[in-house]
């Protein structure tokens, strides 16, 4: 892939899909009924997986964790870039409780995390009590996962639930807003859509901005500076009908670029695809 991704250091390609990671759905056809908190605990006893279609009708987020003294640059990042890291919750120094979902631990309730160093990728375990540190800062931003219940209802097909697989994750060249020490370029999540469902997958997912809201583009993947939608930057191919239009959107991996290329001495994420599941419902968020 041509731009930013050139300049970023190895470990950023999450071509690698682990045997054990396999999406939820599979590892349990009764996934998208659980409640979250079902969820968490099963995270929370060593479950991992993608989160795509699990508690559907319930908002999920990405995390972010960074030293108290990095905080303000990603607040002022987050708050410059609002369409890729949308904020829902900001913790206390130190917690690992949110008020999105009652007695939570944003330390083990996660199905994967990514501990980074210096910008590179350190670990990814499922489980970050050994590596929390006093003065973490946790943001949490809102997931496209959670409008693709929308998508559903509105009669969208949504491909990569269709075919058990994480959704597909792209680097652009499109820089993000700096802030402070902070600047990355945005990355995207792409579902392809039939032309005859575009204008509902555009009109739902724009009624949800908390969780990125409305497409950043339509069409040409290029116009991104993508080269190949066959090899994403993170998660996984989809297969497109002949006649599918590629729809992307603003995605919560973007901090995580951000990471990769300001290298702070620490932060803690999930994993792409592996989202923490809130207590929120959907309508929470949904505007009309």
């Amino acid at each position: 892939m041509d731009g930013p991704a050139q300049d970023l250091p190895p470990l950023y390609v999450d071509r690698e899909y682990r045997a054990q990671d396999l999406p939820l759905l599979l590892v349990d056809g009764e996934a998208r009924g659980w409640h979250p908190r079902a969820a968490r605990k099963r995270f929370r006893a060593g479950l991992t997986g993608p989160t795509a279609g699990v508690a559907a009708g319930h908002t999920q987020v990405n995390l972010i964790a960074v030293p108290a003294d990095w905080a303000y640059d990603m607040l002022l990042f987050c708050q410059r870039n609002p369409k890729p890291c949308p904020v829902l919750d900001v913790t206390d120094a130190g917690s690992w409780t949110t008020v999105l979902a009652d007695g939570a631990d944003l330390r083990t309730d996660l199905p994967r995390y990514r501990v980074w160093r210096d910008g590179e990728l350190a670990d990814e375990p499922t489980d970050v009590r050994a590596y929390w540190r006093d003065d973490l800062v946790s943001f949490l931003i809102g997931c496209s996962f959670t409008f693709e219940w929308a998508l559903t209802r509105a009669g969208v097909p949504v491909r990569h639930l269709e075919q058990g697989r994480n959704v597909p994750m792209y680097v652009t060249d499109r820089q993000c807003r700096p802030a402070g020490r902070l600047h990355g370029p945005m990355v995207v999540s792409m579902r392809p859509v039939p032309p005859e469902h575009l204008a509902a997958a555009i009109h739902e997912s724009s009624l949800l901005p908390a969780v990125h809201g409305s497409p950043v583009h339509c069409g040409d993947p290029s116009a991104l500076g993508i080269a190949d939608l066959a090899r994403p930057d993170f998660g996984d191919p989809v297969t497109a009908a002949p006649d599918d239009i590629p729809v992307f959107w603003a995605c919560g991996v973007t901090p995580q670029a951000a990471v990769m290329a300001s290298r702070p001495p620490f932060a803690i994420t999930h994993a792409p695809g592996q989202m923490f599941l809130t207590d929120a419902r959907d309508e929470k968020y949904r505007v009309i």
